[in-house]
Order: structure tokens, then C-alpha cells, then sequence
């Protein structure tokens, strides 16, 4: 059994890290079970362990906490859905590479719910929203949005840190990074898109579509 747990208001970055790592022992251990935790951050930037420094471009804008997850840097705050996976991976096939797989699935699923259709792009991290109605970029390719992240870590195959969605956040936000060291591209939320979704919306639809990417 899966428990999923949501909390109000804003939880700090350090504290949900403390929180998790004890989790993801407990895990392992045996003493608790697997776990879906559904929080919101004030406003920050993690840093993953493949971020570079000229990726930061306004280091005193928010906070910046060093992230033991995979990736490079990371916005997180109000109005971004971020779902922490606490899984044991190692009973699920021992597999990181579809662990990710089904990560990604489980974004465009939840996306797919408020018919966005999410998309994989080769060398970039996260999920993508092709903008066809916005303009092309210099060089002449089609604009495509960012409107997830993801990155994990595994400490004795299990896992945490998770995947972020943009619902409603300041986008601006995102000018003090170079988000998941991709160069060119903008990024986007529900809300930008025109859809008058909630948190709370998300969140069912993140319970919906879970047993969908992972079975």
C-alpha cells in the first residue's frame, strides 16, 4: 500500500528533505510503508548534482539549496504542485530507467486529465508542451514549454525527491535560473495555458492516473 499525504500551506525545503530521508529508511527497514507526500515550497532553487554555476544567473534572488537529487537547477514555490516519491524500486524491478519512464508517464497522464498533451524530448529533462500559436524561436524551431520537472535519488533502491507541475506559480520566477540547463526555451504552467485548474484538481488527478504509470 501506497499513503499518500498532503500538507497545507507551505513546507520548508530542509525540513521536507530531513523528513524524507527518514521516510525512505523506515522503507527500507521495513517499519513504514510506501509514500506519495503532495507539498508546496516557498519560493527557492535547488540545485541537482549535474548543475552548472553559470545555470545560476541571479544568485541572491531566493534561497538555493543543494540538492543530493539528480539534475541541474530547479525553481519550486507557491502555486507548483511538487510530489515527493518515496517507492521501493528495488521491488519494482531494480530498474532505474523505467523507474524515470514511469515518472514521466505518470506526468503526461496527470496532464492528459486537463487535456494538455505532454511530451519526452530527447536531451531534455522534465515534460514539454508544444506552442505552436506562440512565436518561433531565433532560430526558426517551434516553441515548446516546459511544465514539469523531474529528479530523483535512491538511497538503498528507495526513492525520493519526485517531479514538480506547474499549476499557477510565478513564472518570473524561473528568470533567476536556467531551468534544468536548457537554453532557449521558456516554461509554462496549467494556468498559462488557459485552464482554470486548481491544486486541488491536480491532486486528483495525480491519485487518478498513479495506478496507471505504475503497476
Amino acid at each position: 500500500m501506497v499513503e499518500w499525504i498532503t500538507s497545507s500551506g507551505l513546507t520548508g525545503y530542509d525540513d521536507a528533505v530531513a523528513w524524507m530521508e527518514d521516510r525512505a529508511a523506515a522503507i527500507r527497514a521495513g517499519t513504514e510503508s510506501e509514500a506519495i507526500w503532495l507539498v508546496e515550497h516557498p519560493s527557492l532553487y535547488t540545485a541537482g548534482t549535474s548543475a552548472k554555476p553559470d545555470d545560476l544567473t541571479d544568485p541572491d534572488r531566493f534561497p538555493v539549496h543543494l540538492a543530493k537529487r539528480g539534475g541541474q537547477y530547479t525553481y519550486h514555490g507557491p502555486g507548483q504542485r511538487v510530489a515527493y516519491v518515496l517507492l521501493d524500486v528495488a521491488a519494482r524491478g531494480h530498474d532505474v530507467r523505467k523507474f524515470v519512464s514511469e515518472l514521466e508517464d505518470w506526468i503526461i497522464a496527470t496532464l492528459a486529465e486537463f487535456g494538455v498533451t505532454g511530451e519526452r524530448r530527447a536531451g531534455r529533462v522534465g515534460v514539454w508542451v508544444p506552442r505552436p500559436e506562440k512565436p518561433r524561436l531565433s532560430d526558426g524551431g517551434l516553441r515548446e514549454d516546459k511544465i514539469a520537472a523531474l529528479g530523483i535519488r535512491l538511497r538503498k533502491w528507495v526513492s525520493f525527491h519526485g517531479i514538480s507541475i506547474n499549476v499557477e506559480p510565478d513564472l518570473s520566477h524561473y528568470d533567476g535560473i536556467v531551468p534544468c540547463g536548457v537554453r532557449g526555451h521558456c516554461v509554462t504552467s496549467l494556468v498559462d495555458l488557459g485552464l482554470p485548474v486548481t491544486m486541488s484538481d491536480v491532486d486528483v488527478a495525480l491519485k487518478k492516473t498513479f495506478s496507471q504509470a505504475f503497476r
